[in-house]
């Protein structure tokens, strides 16, 4: 059993990764900063300006704004101004009404916003609100991660030091965990129920999320496509269609501006949702007890955690691929899987997806979430009958945290140059 005290600095990491969330995370991180930027103002800005990295624009740029209707950085900076509390976090915008839209909509129309990528930077998520009134100037910062506010002087100055290799780190070195997979497994199973038992908020939030989107048209309606009788007929109304479709859904409610909120998973919504819905529908259809969900579901948030801490919390590799990763390893463990099986799970998953794009937050993220729970039950299923990529396959090794690491090293390092052309076909278009 992992000891009381590093039991409880992971807790608290989980606590500060797992967390509530309304509509897509990037354009909330931007509405975040501006209702701060307009906090310090003390007052309705005339103007704002927002200098942002480049992957918070590219995620930013065609995802539905949750109440709203309308896509983009915009309106979230509006309402951010006029409506947002930063005391919300991830949920700056829940107070949202018919009026302020309006308010925020004649905000837009009057050019108040402007909207630029800040140069000279390498810390991918970087938000700068700078807001002014008159001879009034307030400036925000958000930098490392999603809510981590930065002092603005010593924030610009560390942005100019940074190489492009390092990030601000976004937990205080008291609380943060050097993780590995075996840790990860044992605290996951061993640890009391009383102190993880909290993690089945996620299944709350999320599955919640997952009918409310069957009630409505959002995005791609894939999770719908999926449930309806033309689809079953072509995936059985099994345990597969069924995990793929609440998924999907919980999805599709998300990137298509629903005002639900969803349980994130180290700054993003969707891979909250990956990490915990495909787990929930197996637990309930396997007839697994609720402590084997418990620990389920914390194996599979805490492997997505692991992996991000040497990924970054964004990058040009597609979150799906973390999530999944995550919740093959929870399936495989509801299926009666070991430590060995889980290991093998994990590296089936690294021979499969590694190279998926992140092209931004969009309705069809729904679509590369399928491909990467489709991936997870499939590598689960080999993980059980002793099937595993080995080291002379690819960029798998030997080691699972030595294989993990070439996914990061790919996802975060190697893939920089794609993730700059994905920005600049994007913006071109």
């Amino acid at each position: 059993m992992v000891n009381k005290e590093l039991r409880e600095r992971i807790i608290e990491l989980i606590h500060q990764e797992v967390v509530p969330a309304i509509g897509c995370t990037e354009p909330m991180c931007v509405a975040l900063c501006t209702a701060k930027a307009t906090e310090k103002l003390g007052c309705r800005p005339d103007r704002i300006e927002a200098l942002l990295s480049a992957n918070i624009l590219k995620n930013a740029m065609g995802v539905g704004i949750p109440g709203t209707g309308m896509i983009g950085l915009p309106i979230a900076i509006a309402l951010g101004a006029l409506i947002g509390k930063s005391a919300y976090q991830l949920e700056v915008l829940k107070d949202l009404t018919p009026d302020a839209l309006e308010a925020g909509k004649q905000y837009i129309a009057e050019n108040r916003i402007s909207i630029k990528q800040k140069e000279n930077i390498y810390e991918k998520l970087y938000v700068e609100v700078i807001c002014t009134a008159g001879d009034k100037k307030a400036t925000a910062i958000i930098a490392g991660s999603h809510t981590s506010f930065k002092p603005c002087e010593s924030a610009l100055s560390n942005m100019a030091s940074l190489s492009d290799t390092d990030s601000l780190s976004d937990t205080d070195s008291e609380t943060s965990v050097s993780l590995n997979l075996r840790l990860v497994y044992d605290f996951a199973t061993t640890a009391p129920l009383d102190e993880i038992s909290f993690i089945l908020e996620a299944r709350t939030y999320n599955m919640n999320a997952a009918r409310e989107a069957l009630k409505g048209n959002y995005g791609h309606n894939l999770g719908k496509t999926i449930d309806r009788p033309l689809s079953k007929g072509i995936f059985g109304n099994s345990i597969y269609c069924h995990i793929i479709s609440r998924t999907a859904s919980a999805c599709d409610a998300r990137m298509g501006g629903a005002m639900i909120p969803v349980m994130s998973n180290s700054g993003s919504g969707n891979q909250g949702i990956c990490a915990t819905n495909p787990v929930c529908v197996y637990a309930k259809e396997n007839e697994n007890t609720e402590e084997e969900l418990i620990r389920a579901l914390m194996l599979s948030h805490l492997t997505a955690i692991y992996i991000k801490q040497s990924l970054g919390k964004l990058s040009a590799l597609c979150g799906c691929v973390v999530a999944s990763i995550g919740s093959s390893c929870g399936i495989t463990y509801l299926m009666g899987g070991d430590y060995e099986r889980i290991c093998y799970s994990v590296k089936n998953m690294i021979a499969n997806l590694t190279g998926m794009i992140c092209d931004g937050a969009k309705p069809a993220c729904s679509l590369k979430i399928t491909s990467g729970v489709s991936t997870a039950l499939l590598s689960a299923l080999l993980a059980m009958e002793g099937k595993c990529v080995g080291s002379s396959e690819g960029i798998v090794d030997d080691s699972v945290d030595k294989s993990i690491h070439n996914l990061t090293s790919i996802g975060a390092d190697a893939m920089c140059k794609t993730d700059d052309m994905v920005l600049n076909i994007m913006t071109s278009k």
